[in-house]
C-alpha cells in the first residue's frame, strides 16, 4: 500500500487502556538497566517492591499504541522506521500501580525528501482513569526512511536545543547488557528490528539494535543519578533527539551541563565513538 500522508493525519487511533502494577514497573526498570549492580541500594529502589519508585522514562510505555507503523493500512516501509525524537511533559507523579489510558493522534507529517524520508510526529496524553488527572504528555517523532518524496510539506524541522562547546560539568557512564533489548521489549515495544537478526540485517544493521526508548531509559538513569539524587519527582520536562543507533552491550556515556534547574545533555556510545542522543534538555522542579 502506498503511503498517504493525509490519510495518516486523519487516522483515528483506538484509545488504549492499560492496567499496570509494581511488577510491571520493576520489569521496565530492569529493561533499562536498573539492577545491573544488585548491591546498589539506590537502584534497588526501582526493581524491588520495598519502597518502590517509578523511573520517569517509564511514561513512554504507558498506554503505548504498539508498533502501529507496521499496520497494513498505514502504508509505511516499516522496516526502515526509526525513532527520531522524544519529548515528555510530566504533569503528576506516576503511581506504582494504576489504570491509565491515552489516544494517539498524528499531529504532523513532514516530507524531508526521498533521500532522507518522512518525519511523523504523534502526541498522546496519558491520564489516570480513577482520578481523571493527566499524568504526562508524550510527543514522539519517527523517521520513515523509506517514505520521503511523497510530495508533502517540506518545511524545516523544529529547532533543537544547542549543546555547549565547553567541557561538560558531569559525565556518567552506564553499561548495557547484550540481552538488554530482549528484556526491554517485554514492556510492550515489540518492533522486531530489536530482536530478529535477519530483520535487522535487512534494515542495514549488523545486529538487532537497542530501542531508542531503551537508550532514553538508560540516559534517564544517568540523569537521576547525577542531577536528582535518584528522586524521580524532580523531572518536569524532557526532550531529546536520537542521532544514531545503540547496540546492546554498548556503554552509554551521558555528558551533562547544568544551569540551575535546567540541564543540557547528550549521550555517546563509547564502543562506536558516536553521539547517539543529542540536543537533550531536562527541566527539574
Amino acid at each position: 500500500m502506498t503511503f498517504d500522508a493525509q490519510k495518516l493525519l486523519n487516522r483515528q487511533f483506538p484509545t488504549i487502556r492499560q492496567t499496570y502494577n509494581n511488577k510491571d514497573c520493576m520489569l521496565y526498570a530492569l529493561g533499562v538497566g536498573m539492577g545491573i549492580d544488585p548491591l546498589d541500594e539506590e537502584c534497588l529502589r526501582f526493581v524491588y517492591e520495598d519502597g518502590l519508585k517509578v523511573i520517569p522514562s517509564q511514561s513512554v510505555m504507558m498506554a503505548h499504541p504498539g508498533f502501529w507503523a507496521k499496520e497494513e493500512d498505514i502504508g509505511l516501509d516499516w522496516v526502515k522506521v526509526l525513532h527520531a525524537g522524544q519529548e515528555i511533559v510530566f504533569h503528576q507523579p506516576f503511581p506504582i500501580a494504576a489504570t491509565v489510558e491515552a489516544t494517539t493522534r498524528i499531529t504532523e507529517v513532514i516530507d524531508k525528501g526521498e533521500r532522507i524520508g518522512a518525519l511523523i510526529v504523534s502526541e498522546r496524553v496519558v491520564r489516570d482513569v480513577e482520578t481523571g488527572e493527566d499524568l504526562c504528555t508524550l510527543i514522539t517523532t519517527i523517521l520513515a526512511r523509506g517514505d520521503g518524496g511523497f510530495g508533502g510539506d517540506r518545511k524545516s524541522s523544529p529547532k533543537n536545543d544547542a549543546i555547549p562547546n565547553n567541557d561538560p560539568d558531569t559525565v556518567c557512564d552506564m553499561v548495557t547488557l547484550p540481552q538488554q533489548a530482549l528484556i526491554y521489549r517485554l514492556s510492550g515495544d515489540f518492533n522486531p528490528l530489536h530482536a530478529s537478526p535477519s530483520i535487522a540485517r535487512n534494515a542495514g544493521f549488523k545486529a538487532p539494535i537497542l530501542h531508542g526508548l531503551c537508550t532514553l531509559g538508560v540516559m534517564t538513569h544517568a540523569l537521576l543519578k547525577t542531577c536528582c539524587d535518584y528522586d524521580p519527582l524532580r523531572f518536569k520536562q524532557l526532550r531529546l533527539r536520537f542521532s544514531a543507533p545503540v547496540y546492546p552491550g554498548d556503554t552509554i556515556r551521558t555528558e551533562i551541563w547544568r544551569n540551575g534547574n535546567e540541564v543540557l545533555f547528550r549521550c555517546k556510545s563509547l564502543e562506536q565513538d558516536k553521539v547517539v542522543i543529542n540536543n537533550g534538555y531536562l527541566l527539574l522542579t
